[in-house]
């Protein structure tokens, strides 16, 4: 057989393995007779083959054990996967003959190698590829036909500039939030970015057969090298990886599948890349074993030792990915635990060559560099046909100690097993035992036995008193209408034995009073007034409080060493494998791969150490965070939200060559961007930043044209707030005629005038006035900023002054203001008026610039007009979300929250309440994704179409400013969001609506904080002071008499 033929079968028994593997995953059958068949039923397609096992809807029959044993005897070394057949030269262990079945099977599978070994690729990819392509048309066309405005790259190329050292984003081309999760995790292993940006094709590439495969496979490398180059050397914040994602769109599922797909891809990835480097390989070591990098990085090899009815067997197996299951476990070690022992094992460990038992072990005798495991946590739901994702909590180390499984350690782990076994035992009786004192009793409800003795102590020891028959009766009124009276006796203890003296018989006239508990509100006779005993000695009070204290005592201490002895066999377990010697092979973990959503549908991002900067960073597409340990546990253990690890990437750390930064020869120095490129990407890289560089000078440009058109323009206007120079005055300062607002500041200024001139009868100059009507103006306004009032009372709004003090503005800022409400040339009320506003300006003319600085003057009243403005747009939100008017107030709430947040940054009293401005926005956005889903749940196209584009175009782009500042709740409220539409993956409705809410889920389902070019502000009324004072206080008010959730 020559290499290429060796080759081609290599990989078409892995091919056949890795859907083996993933039928097995879907469908939860483990008879690999039955999977096999149907395989082989359905051409190797993988969703007619689910369909299949499905639709026979029998009983899966037990698996032959002999058969199962005989898929671990395996001639061929090369496994994808762990435990499962991949060639078809195996040892028979029984001496049996095939069935019919598998020569059938035998000859599917040769019939399918002839045709791989012609085209270089099999029938199931080819499929694969033609319902990829139909996909990726249709993502373009759903992304040409949905708001581009909303998912576009910003206009601005500056918001597309890649920060000095920061790392670059891939662009999410169309559902392939995956791909950049995964890509990203290989990129930042430098041992593997080398490789790639070095690979060079074979010199003799055109005298080799050129198949399909080998078509593909070379100009794929070509486009991950050009990707790898921008991503270390490019400009650009994000890069798009389109060329390299249409070439691998033979790689992909469709998008029913979304676990599957990321897991085979990460296969067809590695294969793809043994392959390329196979062929240089091979041309570089003619004559010996060629050696395959990527081969030696990405796999390990394992020990199979099993039993099989008392006959033992050893075979070495490899494996790339490692999956592990994560129902049932609590942590990765649990689960390692499990999937290295299969079936019954006893007998490995005995010389009985006549046991019955098998089982088989797997111990690991060569670990790859990057150890990867794939956590399933997608099942076959069979009762309701379809995938569904598993949120059980799953904890993993940031540092793993492989020791435990490796097969040097074989023995010792064992013993340390069946420690930890005899341990356990002990454990599940102890806590069996320790559960009788905490959960005492026969009937449905249980209490801690300790608890019970107390309450009967307390019980024996209240005191007995009763109440008398008549206490509660009215005389003049006696039950039943009788006129009769009793005798009263008071309450009373009686003592032990004794009785009450019998009264009188009742006349035959009367009648004895007979208890009615619904229709009397009186005790019965004997009925005391709380739980006690009716007769109790001293002495029997003494023996029974000594008796349960000394039974309370006893309980006590027993059930404090069942908990010393259950937490010290829980540390003795903790710490089995703690010693030195089981230390020796420590992996470190180098990425976390994770998935939120559900089965049909979801979103990946990937958090990757970095051991340079000592931190972990979020990779989310096209935004590159900094994160941290506590955020990579919360979304990535599982069982907080719908988020969870998929994939888990551990690097071997006694092998720093992995995360090494190469470094100059000759200088000594650590090589950094575009020299740490082969001569032809950096030619590549520098023309794409020649490219880019270009756009921002083409966008500078254009924009300088624009300030100078807009500065030639006589009036221009933003939002409804005029735009003024710096010498220019505030418009709530004055106005050039006279409107509301400048009547009511006038109004204020003639009267500190006035009651300036009254405190001094005697005639005054208009100086000295002007400094008394100054000092009462501020007296009162400074009056105003110390009153503690109510949000609707908001004396800010009233005077600027008042925003000033509470800010603490400069001296000089305040002066040159109270001076410039004095200067108002409406102010000519009469001639002493008139005279004052002169003084005024006069001293105004006579300020020298450094005695002022008018840019800071004009930064303050800037900062208050943006105040104003703040307020308008919180104003009008607040009274349209009253009227229910939800789509029209998102946008004023949106802006008042962003513009909000500006002004607090300068300080605590720049602007109003974020919480409440936050609250609001969350519930606007909570009531419009309630009222989109109940549009979706009509089933009717034209509302269903309008609740869409209402998630579309308002809930989806404000989803990144809850997700930006990550405060606990608004990201309940994005849950909530999300889970109220993935709750429709698992109902049964029309084909087109369930293409929509696939179309629809990703973009919902992006946890990208990147904010997307948004909606323009509305555009805002001009209101006078009064009109906004009286306003704002209404809507405030209102805002009081509403429970604090504001529903």
């Amino acid at each position: 057989m020559t290499v290429e033929q060796n080759v081609l079968q290599q990989h078409s028994q892995k091919h056949q393995q890795t859907l083996l593997n993933q039928l097995r995953e879907v469908t939860g059958t483990t008879d690999v007779q039955l999977l096999q068949q149907a395989l082989q039923v359905s051409n190797g397609d993988l969703a007619e083959a689910v369909a299949f096992l499905t639709e026979k809807n029998a009983k899966v029959p037990q698996q032959d054990e002999a058969t199962y044993y005989q898929t671990t005897q395996v001639g061929n070394d090369r496994y994808i996967s762990v435990g499962s057949q991949a060639d078809t030269n195996v040892i028979d262990l029984t001496g049996d003959d095939k069935d019919d079945l598998q020569r059938a099977i035998a000859l599917s599978l040769e019939e399918s190698s002839r045709a791989f070994r012609e085209t270089g690729i099999t029938d199931e990819e080819q499929a694969i590829s033609r319902v990829l392509e139909a996909s990726i048309a249709e993502n373009k066309a759903s992304l040409k036909r949905t708001h581009t405005e909303v998912w576009s790259d910003s206009p601005n190329p500056h918001d597309r500039k890649r920060m000095e050292n920061c790392p670059v984003g891939l662009k999410n081309v169309g559902n392939t939030c995956w791909f950049s999760a995964v890509i990203q995790s290989l990129f930042n292993l430098l041992e593997f970015q080398r490789l790639v940006l070095y690979y060079s094709p074979p010199a003799r590439v055109q005298d080799l057969p050129r198949n399909q495969k080998e078509h593909r496979n070379l100009p794929f490398m070509q486009e991950l090298r050009n990707l790898f180059s921008l991503m270390v050397g490019s400009k650009r914040k994000y890069v798009d990886p389109s060329r390299a994602v249409e070439i691998l769109k033979d790689a992909f599922k469709s998008s029913e599948s979304q676990q599957q797909d990321v897991s085979e891809f990460t296969h067809k990835l590695l294969d793809w890349l043994e392959d390329a480097f196979q062929m240089k390989a091979e041309e570089d070591r003619e004559g010996e074993k060629p050696k395959n990098p990527m081969v030696e990085l990405f796999y390990g090899r394992f020990q199979a030792v099993g039993v099989l009815e008392g006959k033992k067997f050893e075979n070495t197996e490899m494996f790339g990915q490692y999956p592990l299951q994560v129902n049932g476990f609590k942590d990765l070690h649990e689960c390692l635990e499990a999937a290295m022992i299969e079936g019954e094992i006893e007998s490995l460990h005995s010389s009985a060559e006549n046991s019955a038992k098998s089982g088989q072990e797997h111990w690991f005798t060569e670990l790859p560099p990057v150890l990867t495991f794939e956590l399933s946590r997608f099942e076959f739901n069979q009762a309701l046909g379809r995938p569904e994702k598993i949120h059980n909590k799953l904890e993993f180390p940031s540092m793993l100690y492989m020791d435990r499984y490796m097969d040097r350690n074989r023995e010792i782990t064992r013993i340390k097993r069946e420690e930890i076994r005899r341990l356990k035992e002990q454990l599940t009786l102890l806590q069996q035992r320790l559960e009788r004192y905490l959960s005492y009793g026969s009937g449905p409800k249980r209490f801690p036995l300790a608890d019970v003795l107390q309450y009967a102590m307390e019980f024996a020891s209240s005191k007995p008193v009763c109440t008398s028959p008549l206490e509660d009766i009215d005389t003049s009124a006696p039950p039943g209408g009788t006129t009769g009276t009793a005798e009263q006796g008071p309450s009373c203890t009686l003592p032990e034995g004794l009785s009450p003296a019998p009264t009188q018989a009742p006349s035959t006239q009367q009648r004895v009073p007979i208890h009615k508990p619904f229709t009397q509100s009186r005790l019965p006779p004997d009925l005391p007034m709380h739980p006690a005993p009716r007769h109790i000695t001293e002495e029997e009070l003494r023996v029974l409080e000594g008796c349960l204290h000394r039974w309370r005592s006893e309980v006590e201490n027993d059930t404090h060493d069942l908990q010393g002895s259950i937490s010290r066999i829980h540390r003795t377990i903790e710490l089995m494998y703690s010693d030195k010697s089981m230390m020796q092979v420590p992996f470190r973990l180098h990425a976390v791969l994770v998935h939120e959503g559900q089965a049909n549908a979801g979103h990946y991002w990937a958090y990757i150490y970095d051991p340079h900067q000592q931190r972990w960073m979020k990779y989310n597409d096209i935004s590159v965070t900094k994160s941290s340990w506590e955020e990579l546990v919360r979304d990535s253990f599982g069982g907080y939200r719908n988020a969870s690890a998929y994939c888990l990437m551990y690097i071997n750390d006694k092998k720093p060559f992995l995360i090494e930064e190469e470094f100059d020869k000759e200088t000594g120095q650590m090589l950094s961007g575009l020299d740490k490129l082969p001569s032809d990407l950096k030619a590549y890289v520098k023309e794409d930043n020649g490219l880019f560089d270009k756009e921002i000078e083409e966008w500078d440009t254009l924009q300088a044209r624009k300030a100078q058109q807009e500065k030639l323009s006589p009036v221009h206007q933003t939002a409804g707030v005029r735009t003024r120079g710096p010498q220019q005055d505030p418009e709530y300062m004055e106005q050039p005629s006279p409107t509301d607002d400048s009547k009511h500041l006038q109004e204020d200024t003639e009267r500190a005038i006035s009651k300036a001139a009254a405190e001094k009868q005697e005639e005054r100059s208009p100086e000295g006035l002007l400094t008394a009507a100054i000092k009462v103006e501020y007296t009162r306004l400074l009056r105003f900023a110390q009153e503690d009032t109510a949000p609707e009372n908001d004396y800010r709004l009233q005077h600027v002054i008042v925003y000033f003090i509470h800010n603490q503005a400069p001296k000089k800022i305040l002066e040159r203001t109270l001076l410039m409400q004095f200067a108002d040339r409406n102010l000519s009320f009469d001639e002493r008026c008139k005279s004052i506003m002169k003084v005024a300006r006069a001293k105004l003319d006579l300020v020298k610039p450094e005695e002022v600085n008018m840019e800071e003057y004009e930064m303050w009243h800037q900062d208050y007009r943006n105040f104003r403005e703040t307020t308008i747009f919180l104003m009008i939100g607040l009274e349209l979300f009253q009227k229910k008017c939800f789509v029209e107030a998102l946008m004023y709430l949106i802006y008042s929250y962003q513009y909000n947040r500006e002004l607090l940054v300068k300080g605590l009293y720049r602007g109003h309440n974020d919480e409440l401005i936050g609250h609001y926005r969350r519930e606007c956005l909570l009531k419009l994704n309630e009222n989109a889903a109940g549009m979706f749940e009509s089933g009717e196209e034209p509302e269903v179409c309008n609740g869409l584009s209402i998630m579309n175009e308002l809930v989806v782009p404000c989803i990144p400013l809850l997700l930006v500042h990550d405060t606990e709740k608004d990201l309940l409220a994005v849950e909530d969001m999300r889970n109220r539409w993935c709750s429709y993956l698992g109902q049964e409705m029309e084909p087109n609506l369930q293409e929509k809410l696939t179309d629809f889920l990703p973009k919902l389902l992006d946890c990208s904080t990147e904010i997307k070019s948004f909606h323009d502000p509305p555009k805002l009324p001009t209101y006078s002071t009064l009109e906004l004072v009286e306003r704002y206080g209404r809507v405030m008010a209102s805002l009081s008499r509403v429970p604090a959730d504001g529903r």
